[in-house]
């Protein structure tokens, strides 16, 4: 049997300071970083927004929605007020704090040096989140019983709210669009990635969609910032409503603030992996949008947009026919 080599203490030493010649090399380029504007060395005392107190204040906030199905356990209706109370307080502190890291982020970014008070501009942003949350809260119920009414499988609304990945991204977008009102930067985006990173359901906090919105199964499912989508729509999975082009301005600089994707109108069905693209296309009130279509030109209300069925071929086997 072999015996194994004794350790050599001043080996182990050294091999424990192998690394420190290279972060003598890379520390200075990493602070020297120039597309992040909080880059270290740069002398900014500001720190951005963290994206772990974000996704608690998401939760926290659905959770408030949604009592007894999502974060509250049910309680009593007097302790259940109560508790709702507390943590509505203590997200709403929390999302102040992290709005006026954004927004004192973003003055640095565009140097202001003669802005607005953040703090004060952070309070107003979530004294709108909290004024409106019964209104959110009436919306998403007409989500939920779109949902219900719009699939044969679903066996209650409680199935809905407790599982389907398209209410947590729709939940998600109308509270972020809450804050995208308000021009608050980055935490909006953080939200909406957030659902995306969990349901395949990407949806831009700046989109305006109407009340008794649904998204059947959801994977796939991309919607752009300057879309507008009417009262009870349904989409299925895999259906874009992108950007058509970029127009870029002088200096080649994408042209922001355009309508840039589609308007759709109320009552409207896209089915599967539809791809719609363009600021200039509308789909017309009552329009069913077929599976796999490219549309880069509006509709009138009521049409039926499909593609041409392809002829099919059928070879029947040579093996013997099943008993």
């Amino acid at each position: 049997m072999k015996k194994r080599p004794k350790k050599n203490k001043k080996t182990s030493e050294t091999d424990a300071d192998w690394i420190g010649a290279s972060l003598e090399k890379t520390m200075p380029g990493l602070e020297m970083c120039r597309l992040c504007h909080m880059g270290a060395g740069r002398g900014r005392k500001c720190l951005l927004p963290s994206q772990k107190a974000v996704a608690e204040v998401l939760d926290g906030l659905i959770g408030v929605l949604f009592p007894g199905c999502h974060g509250i356990c049910p309680l009593e209706f007097g302790r259940s007020r109560s508790a709702l109370r507390d943590q509505l307080r203590q997200v709403a502190l929390t999302l102040e704090q992290q709005v006026a890291q954004a927004l004192r982020y973003q003055c640095q970014v565009d140097n202001c040096d003669n802005c607005e008070d953040c703090a004060e501009r952070a309070r107003q942003a979530v004294r709108h989140v909290i004024d409106s949350l019964s209104a959110v809260q009436h919306t998403l119920q007409l989500d939920i019983r779109a949902a219900y009414e719009g699939d044969p499988a679903a066996r209650s609304p409680m199935e809905i709210v407790l599982s389907y990945p398209c209410l947590q991204a729709i939940a998600a977008y109308r509270l972020a669009h809450l804050l995208y009102e308000k021009e608050v930067p980055l935490i909006p985006r953080v939200m909406t990635e957030l659902a995306h990173s969990r349901t395949g359901i990407d949806i831009h906090p700046g989109a305006k969609i109407g009340p008794g919105f649904f998204i059947d199964h959801g994977t796939g499912v991309v919607i752009g910032e300057t879309c507008v989508i009417g009262r009870n729509v349904k989409l299925y999975q895999g259906v874009t409503l992108g950007a058509l082009s970029f127009p870029k301005d002088e200096h080649g600089h994408p042209i922001k603030g355009i309508q840039r994707h589609p308007r759709v109108g109320d009552n409207v069905t896209i089915y599967a992996e539809a791809t719609i693209l363009g600021g200039d296309t509308h789909i017309g009130d009552g329009a069913e949008i077929g599976g796999n279509v490219w549309l880069t030109h509006s509709v009138p209300p009521n049409s039926k947009v499909y593609n041409v069925q392809p002829d099919l071929k059928v070879k029947k086997g040579r093996g013997k026919s099943p008993p």
